[in-house]
């Protein structure tokens, strides 16, 4: 168990506003807490540094330490209206993933009076199970995995008889045991769990899907729950006369396939009734539902910016980010930071294959985060990880400590990966850079941008993206567009930014749902027939697969990703002409960016390009460009048509470039993109005086004149 660790309830908001905060900490002696504002969260000795400055605050004091526990594992609880009879039938259909991996609820039958009575129909290594009291009858047949089954019980409590089987492709199998003790305590108040036994031991969860559970007396269904139903929502209304309304615990994938499915439909909005299943998982989660330790109210006098929560106990640290918007309607500068939060929880507590004992070396000599999803994983992970059962996490949370949103915390750690920094950690790089520049700016996140739309961005005159603004809903890219096109001017600072459609659920604040629909470079691929959010009903996937690539609004797109290692740009001829020519001026160099934190390079990891057929605009102008990129850089899946031929029809070496890029558009907007995600690693190199930081400067200054 990490000894001090916590999250707040949201990541933003706005003055006056109230965050809760919630801490574990497994100390005999009390935390203390404190607010800072991050200029910087970098903590490589060569770099700018931790950067934290104190700010005095109502939250600053001590408070008890309490250690508070989380529970992975998705299932759906519901109360029966009334009591059963003495027999009775408990059947579902169910497609395990993991069949063998112990004992699984299907269905379970508790009581509020006696938890020692529960009647169960499950599966596990002996085949489907029915557990009544202590009695335990299963089939001994293992079921397979990734295969659609019928099981049930058949409980006679006057007879003190059970019977379990299932059916496979009409092949059925049955077994019948008279029971060891016939349970007492049938009273009323029993509530149904489907998919797990016990609902805090995620061991008991059942992995994979299951569809139509349900109660039958004499042949009769008297409960029943049709999961085809109210898809978007994490509650199901009971069919029959003894369902009550279920609740979904934990968030587990709806609007997947059914057992039904033949092909035909894609969509599940056009044919929701083959829809009718539910995908469980023992390590799905929505929300840790820790207790709220203290509350933080966002003082009036506070400046937008970035700040965190800090946490110490002893040796012990933890750093909760806050962002905090100017006041609805107002702006205190007229440079706009969008923070890519979505972007940030799609990779919430990402364990990489790459990481070793290396990484925990440098974090202990670097003073850094120290700790790593990999070592703990009690948290929930990353969309870029899989379940226990080998399927995509499709859905993220903010209600949880999230290791990897830190300053202070660095995916990367081999030799040639300098900072090794991504997200709101190499985000810091540009805070650092506007403080030090003394350039006044507000921060705003997707967040606020999604339920506000382009009128939060209209006030500024310049909005600056982030290194990685990769994730967006439908409401932030058309607020991103809306802003250009009405005259904002835009810095898009990063590369594979607009790149995926994300979904966010409709009753839970913070929990957020992709989809990896056909195309793009993939960690997982959704099932066939399975790329439709269940959160809203919207074709999910790459943006460019939705219509709506990134060139047409950046002028330039993704194109190609290698290791964590940049290189740098070459001056176009069109920098030289006087209407591009004052980005670069005070910059000599024909080189630029030939160094850096991240990578050691200003173009690096993941690039853009110009592309006419995606949407660059005809007046889009390249003033430089990246070149000598290693061989670990290679084109994503999209652009390939074959094992040869590449979509774009040039070669793969010409489409390995990040493309630094100009226009301006009709309503009298301009955008600068410069193409690469480690382009602000070099923004801090010696102390700020360089021509990548000149570069941004004369283009910030130009556009908030």
């Amino acid at each position: 168990m990490i000894p001090l660790i916590g999250y707040t309830d949201k990541l933003s908001g706005r003055h006056g506003e109230t965050i809760a905060v919630k801490v574990s900490s497994t100390s005999d002696a009390p935390y203390r807490a404190e607010l800072v504002r991050v200029i910087s969260g970098d903590p490589n000795p060569d770099g700018p540094g931790m950067n934290l400055v104190p700010v005095p605050s109502a939250i600053d004091g001590t408070y008890p330490s309490r250690t508070q526990e989380t529970r992975l594992g998705s299932h759906m609880e519901a109360s029966l209206l009334a009591d059963l009879p003495d027999t009775f039938r408990l059947d579902a259909t169910v497609f395990p993933t993991t069949p063998d991996k112990g004992p699984q609820g299907v269905i379970t039958i508790h009581t509020y009076n006696n938890h020692d009575d529960v009647i169960t129909l499950g599966i596990g290594p002996d085949g489907v199970f029915c557990q009544v009291g202590s009695t335990v009858i299963a089939t001994g047949t293992t079921l397979p995995p990734y295969t659609w089954a019928n099981i049930w019980a058949d409980i006679d409590l006057t007879r003190g008889a059970v019977t379990v089987g299932h059916s496979i492709a009409k092949l059925d199998q049955a077994v019948e045991r008279t029971m060891d003790q016939v349970p007492t305590d049938r009273s009323a108040g029993t509530y149904i769990l489907i998919a797990a036994i016990d609902p805090n031991d995620p061991a008991t969860h059942f992995n994979g899907k299951i569809e139509h559970p349900r109660i039958s007396i004499e042949n009769e269904v008297v409960a029943a729950w049709d999961f085809s139903k109210d898809m978007t929502s994490f509650q199901i209304e009971g069919d029959d006369p003894l369902a009550d309304t279920g609740d979904l615990i934990n968030g587990p994938m709806r609007a997947v396939t059914g057992s039904n499915w033949d092909a035909s439909e894609h969509n599940w909005n056009r044919d929701p009734a083959q829809y009718g299943a539910i995908h469980f998982h023992d390590d799905d989660i929505t929300d840790c539902n820790w207790d709220t330790d203290f509350t933080f109210t966002i003082p009036g006098d506070l400046p937008s910016g970035a700040y965190a929560i800090r946490l110490t106990s002893g040796e012990h640290w933890d750093l909760l980010p806050i962002f905090v918007c100017p006041p609805k309607g107002k702006q205190t500068a007229d440079v706009c930071l969008l923070i890519s939060t979505f972007t940030y929880v799609i990779y919430a507590n990402q364990a990489r294959d790459d990481f070793g004992q290396h990484w925990r070396d440098r974090a202990a000599d670097w003073g850094a985060f120290p700790h790593n999803p990999v070592d703990h994983p009690d948290y929930g992970l990353s969309t870029y990880n899989d379940h226990s059962d080998g399927s995509g996490i499709a859905h993220t949370t903010w209600h949880r400590p999230i290791m990897n949103l830190r300053p202070g915390y660095h995916p990367f750690a081999d030799d040639k990966c300098g900072s090794g920094l991504r997200h709101f950690p190499a985000d810091t790089h540009i805070l650092a850079w506007l403080h030090a520049k003394d350039i006044p700016f507000d921060v705003v996140t997707d967040w606020e941008l999604n339920n506000e739309g382009a009128e939060l961005l209209a006030p500024y005159k310049t909005v600056m993206t982030t290194s990685h603004p990769e994730y967006h809903t439908l409401q932030t890219l058309d607020g991103v567009q809306g802003y250009r096109d009405n005259g904002g001017n835009l810095i898009y600072m990063g590369g594979n930014g607009f790149y995926w459609r994300v979904a966010l659920h409709p009753e839970k604040d913070g929990l957020i749902e992709v989809r990896r629909a056909e195309g793009g470079l993939r960690a997982w691929a959704s099932e066939p027939g399975e790329y439709y959010s269940g959160f809203t009903g919207e074709y999910s996937g790459l943006w460019r697969r939705n219509g709506r690539p990134p060139n047409a609004l950046t002028g330039i797109g993704y194109t190609c990703q290698g290791d964590f290692e940049g290189t740098y740009y070459r001056r176009m001829p069109a920098s030289e002409k006087p209407e591009f020519a004052w980005m670069f001026d005070g910059i000599e160099d024909e080189i630029i960016g030939d160094f850096g934190l991240c990578g050691g390079g200003a173009a690096g990891y993941e690039l853009d390009r110009v592309e006419p057929r995606l949407g660059t605009p005809p007046n889009a102008v390249v003033v430089a460009k990246s070149e000598n990129h290693p061989e670990s850089f290679v084109l994503p899946p999209e652009e390939w048509l074959t094992h040869v031929k590449t979509w774009a029809v040039g070669t793969p070496e010409e489409l390995v470039r990040a493309d630094m890029t100009y226009f301006d558009v009709p309503g009298g907007g301009q955008v600068f993109s410069t193409g690469s995600i480690t382009f602000s690693g070099s923004l801090p190199c010696n102390n700020f005086d360089n021509n990548i930081s000149k570069l941004l400067e004369n283009v910030v200054r130009r556009f908030s004149s």
